[in-house]
């Protein structure tokens, strides 16, 4: 394949937008070298809500929401979602290219194809990265114990309310981790708030956070 067909291939009805993507993905990485600012992606968990037949109502759910369950089986608890999706978007990417190069299909087939790739290419960045999972996580937490977060600010980086648990922010120094955490009164919290961790579960599972500290 020489330069020309690449970028014809690159540049399909099927691959421009992953081919945007990852050009914006490497402009973000540039910027975030060149500056040293890195720039926020939240993930709102707020999604995982059970319509009750019964009644109607909605249910929100004593455990953690199956959203959050799904980042968890990523381990993107412990490894920076930036990283991830970057890495599979350029699997994503390049398994299409490849599939486009190599078979004839029509571009629906091909569409479609990018999917089940799109799901290999999430799995194998998982496989990936497993080994730096102990150097992630030294870099999200550095070893503080758990009473140092009680009465410590952070900001949401999910909505919760009820029981739903989302996940909370917080920076020891200049050191960013992310915590597991509930609303202490059951309120509405939108993602992006800055709250005051004010209780820990038992056995530290999560914690629990409010908007202003109540004495």
């Amino acid at each position: 394949m020489n330069l020309q067909e690449f970028i014809t291939t690159a540049f399909s009805p099927v691959n421009t937008v992953f081919s945007v993507l990852l050009i914006l993905a490497v402009i973000y990485w540039l910027f975030t070298i060149i500056t040293g600012l890195d720039i926020d992606i939240g993930l709102d968990a707020d999604l995982d809500i059970d319509a009750d037949a019964a009644d109607g109502h909605a249910h929100i759910p004593d455990d953690p929401s199956s959203w959050i369950h799904f980042l968890k089986f990523l381990n993107l608890d412990i490894v920076p979602i930036t990283y991830f999706l970057t890495i599979s978007l350029f699997f994503t990417w390049l398994g299409s290219i490849y599939l486009e190069s190599f078979a004839s299909f029509e571009v629906w087939i091909s569409a479609l194809l990018v999917i089940p790739i799109f799901v290999i290419s999430i799995l194998l960045t998982k496989l990936i990265l497993k080994p730096l999972n102990p150097f992630f996580r030294e870099i999200n937490h550095k070893g503080e114990t758990s009473h140092d977060f009680l009465g410590r600010q952070g900001r949401m980086k999910s909505t919760i309310h009820g029981n739903k648990i989302g996940i909370l922010e917080v920076f020891i120094g200049s050191d960013p981790m992310t915590l597991m955490v509930k609303s202490k009164d059951g309120e509405r919290i939108e993602h992006g708030t800055m709250v005051y961790i004010v209780d820990e579960a038992i056995g530290r599972k999560y914690y629990y956070v409010a908007k202003e500290i109540k004495f």
